[in-house]
């Protein structure tokens, strides 16, 4: 027995021994306009020249020697691997076989390469600053996404993560200003980001209005209410109220002397520590622990965990707000650990690309993480590139890290199913 799904254009299929397999079309299609991007790079648009790649940098005291490749070449030889790996997935959709995650990866690290040494012809690409910028931008996104995992787990639509974002930005600066405490401005942004969850979870949960329309009407109300608050008293208070104290870098002995990865992963600060603690928490506990067998049931099928027990709603309200004060960790990056003072809207709309990470993820701690990881790269490679004098237009390079949430979401997202009753409200009886 077969079908095909007329929206994604997935087609299933059920074997004789009654295992259901499923086709979709949608990863090779992306893959393989990837690959034809690459091979007018190489062919049509090929620049000459040297292509450098700085791997050492000034706080390390081991110092690696600069690699340069010829432009020509080595873009040729990209370009016609993915080429070969998009045909490859093909043959993974047509055996019925889902492409594995490994093949991604190793795809987009071939795609990102071709793309920098196609962009440096005669420049040089300086590899530990672009990790480190790349890890800096992620980690909100980051937070933002891990908390969207639990509140699509547990049953919600968590579209209220930039106003989560924004709020937790503005309660650190305020708290850490006032206090001179960056752990109290920390604290601060954790319960800001749980109030804002706690208002979208007494809406939706509680009053059953539609969770999407919540979280718009969040969004808009915190960043208007921010952007008041900002002009009307940090502006007029600016040294007393928006100076907040930045969380120090702290460098692991050892360990940050690791050629290349030893400065970005392991010269940071308190909040980037945190988030090597937190992502494998949550992963562990979603999948090894009560708490996220109950989560799991009830964001899938709420009236089998009420039947056995389990209190649906309450089960909700409490994780959403753990969903909210995890976000919060990332909102309080952006004023602790990043720029060191509040603006206005100063998130700039990243919430919206944690909700796409925790999609193209496939609603999973690990891979949410590391598509935020991918949006924080794309958003680094704009600044860097534009430095590198791409002969691609500033406003072109400023669309990339949407094109490719984009991309990512329409090309990917399909391959995975989102929690049954993920915004759907539970009345009970």
């Amino acid at each position: 027995m077969s079908a095909v799904h007329e929206l994604t254009g997935t087609h299933v299929v059920v074997d004789g021994a009654g295992v259901v397999r499923t086709r979709s079309m949608k990863a090779p299609i992306a893959f393989t306009v990837v690959a034809i991007i690459a091979l007018v790079l190489a062919f049509p648009g090929a620049r000459e020249g040297l292509s450098n790649f700085r791997l050492s940098d000034r706080t390390q005291s081991f110092a690696l020697p600069d690699i340069a490749l010829p432009t020509v070449p080595t873009v040729i030889a990209c370009a016609l691997l993915l080429a070969a790996m998009a045909g490859l997935s093909f043959w993974y959709a047509s055996r019925y076989r889902p492409i594995p995650l490994w093949f991604t990866v190793v795809f987009a690290l071939v795609g990102v390469f071709l793309f920098l040494a196609w962009s440096s012809a005669g420049g040089t690409v300086p590899v530990t600053g672009l990790l480190f910028g790349a890890l800096s931008l992620s980690v909100p996104l980051i937070f933002g996404a891990l908390g969207g995992v639990i509140g699509e787990r547990v049953g919600v639509v968590n579209v209220a993560i930039e106003a989560q974002f924004l709020f937790a930005a503005f309660s650190s600066a305020l708290i850490a200003s006032i206090t001179g405490s960056y752990v109290a401005g920390l604290i601060g942004a954790i319960v800001a980001g749980a109030l804002v969850a706690a208002i979208l979870a007494v809406f939706s949960i509680t009053y059953v209005v539609e969770q999407v329309i919540v979280g718009v009407v969040l969004n808009v109300l915190i960043t208007g209410l921010t952007s008041f608050l900002h002009g009307a008293i940090m502006q007029p208070n600016a040294e007393t109220l928006n100076t907040p104290p930045r969380f120090p870098r702290w460098a692991i002995p050892g360990l940050s002397e690791i050629p290349i990865v030893g400065p970005v992963f392991f010269n940071q600060t308190l909040i980037v520590y945190l988030a090597y603690i937190i992502v494998p928490l949550v992963a562990w506990a979603l999948y090894r622990t009560r708490w996220g067998l109950r989560l799991r049931a009830v964001g899938e099928h709420p009236q089998a965990a009420d039947t056995v027990g389990i209190k649906v709603n309450p089960t909700r309200f409490w994780n959403l707000l753990l969903a909210g004060g995890i976000a919060g960790i990332g909102g309080a990056y952006f004023t602790l650990g990043s720029v060191g003072a509040f603006d206005k809207e100063m998130t700039g709309g990243l919430g919206f690309i944690a909700l796409a990470a925790v999609i193209f993820g496939g609603w999973d701690p690990l891979r949410a993480t590391l598509a935020a990881l991918l949006f924080g790269f794309t958003k680094n490679l704009e600044t860097l590139l534009n430095n590198l004098g791409s002969p691609i237009p500033s406003e072109f390079m400023s669309m990339l890290p949407y094109v490719v949430t984009i991309l990512a979401v329409v090309g990917f997202a399909g391959r995975s199913r989102s929690p049954a009753a993920s915004g759907k409200a539970y009345v009970k009886g």
